[in-house]
């Protein structure tokens, strides 16, 4: 069966940054935060330091997997001039989204670059405490619904209908979590689409806890979910996953299949489960039937991410800074 994944990096150089600091790589796949922890970021085989799209292919390929969403984050640094370079280059197989950090005083010049410029049609917001934003604007916590400089970012997007906006905000114990404001923002924006990422960090010895969030996701037609790394969140490393299993079977009851997204989060997820392992374990797992597959797989992301207004975008997109 065809798959699209629905939550991939590419990292052409790592400059990943978070509340331990820097990330620099080490080779080998391995990186180390300034504050010594040292992490296996790429799997063995696919880069010593950088993820290429050509890297990535190869894994996609292997494990018959079509497309990808090209998303950013703190971990690996942003790697939105990269992602557009390959998205041109390799348009049958990517499209993307771009980050920025709102804190920044040139936010919103970048958010018009990468939109008017580079042809990007979806947005990341990576907020959370363990790996985004707050854990290195601590000081300054803030909700993605309320914040002044979001704010703006929002009321600039509000002029593209269907662009997407996609938010990691972390587990319940982090200041970050705000399954409320996703929910507020995709009734104020019912012109755009939100995607929440990890399936709400989820627990499978919590899952009233989940129940909560998504019961406030589900009257909201324009608000999905992804079920990338939930293998790493939920420590569940046996293939077809029984404690992921738990928690994406509650996911189908309450939101149903039309509102998840398969992803990897790769090439950190793939350094704890094999690309391949999680690209087939929902099909081993039989929690859906064969259209309700076809959609968690392929279509919900196609529709999502690859809408024709950012196939578009992404190809007329030529970068002025370059001429």
């Amino acid at each position: 069966m065809k798959k699209i994944d629905g939550h991939l990096h590419l990292v052409r150089n790592i400059a990943g940054l978070n509340g331990k600091g820097r990330l620099n790589a080490l080779g080998d796949g391995k990186a180390i935060w300034d504050d010594g922890t040292v992490i296996q970021l790429i799997p063995e085989g696919s880069g010593d330091d950088s993820f290429t799209a050509e890297a990535a292919m190869q894994l996609m390929d292997k494990a018959d997997v079509e497309k990808a969403v090209l998303l950013q984050g703190s971990l690996n640094g942003y790697q939105n001039y990269y992602s557009y370079q390959m998205i041109k280059k390799y348009p049958e197989r990517f499209i993307g989204a771009f980050s920025v950090d709102p804190f920044a005083d040139n936010a919103m010049a970048i958010v018009k670059r990468h939109v008017e410029e580079l042809g990007f049609r979806a947005i990341k917001f990576e907020i959370s405490q363990g790996g985004g934003l707050h854990g290195y604007h601590g000081n300054t916590p803030f909700r993605l619904d309320t914040d002044a400089r979001v704010g703006q970012i929002f009321h600039y997007l509000a002029d593209y209908p269907g662009f997407t906006v996609t938010v990691d905000y972390g587990s319940y114990d982090q200041v970050s979590y705000q399954p409320e404001a996703i929910a507020n923002l995709a009734a104020r924006y019912s012109k755009l689409d939100f995607v929440v990422c990890h399936l709400s960090f989820p627990s499978e010895e919590h899952l009233n806890r989940l129940r909560a969030a998504l019961e406030l996701f589900k009257e909201h037609e324009n608000l999905y979910v992804d079920l990338s790394a939930i293998q790493d969140i939920q420590a569940d490393t046996t293939f077809p996953y029984p404690k992921c299993q738990q928690t994406v079977a509650l996911a189908k009851e309450v939101l149903g299949a039309k509102r998840l997204i398969w992803g990897t989060d790769s090439p950190w997820s793939a350094t704890f489960n094999s690309y391949e392992n999680l690209a087939n374990w929902l099909e081993a797992s039989e929690l859906f039937d064969g259209e309700e597959l076809a959609d968690v797989l392929y279509n919900n992301a196609d529709k999502v991410y690859f809408k024709q207004t950012a196939v578009d975008a992404a190809a007329q997109a030529k970068d002025p800074a370059l001429k």
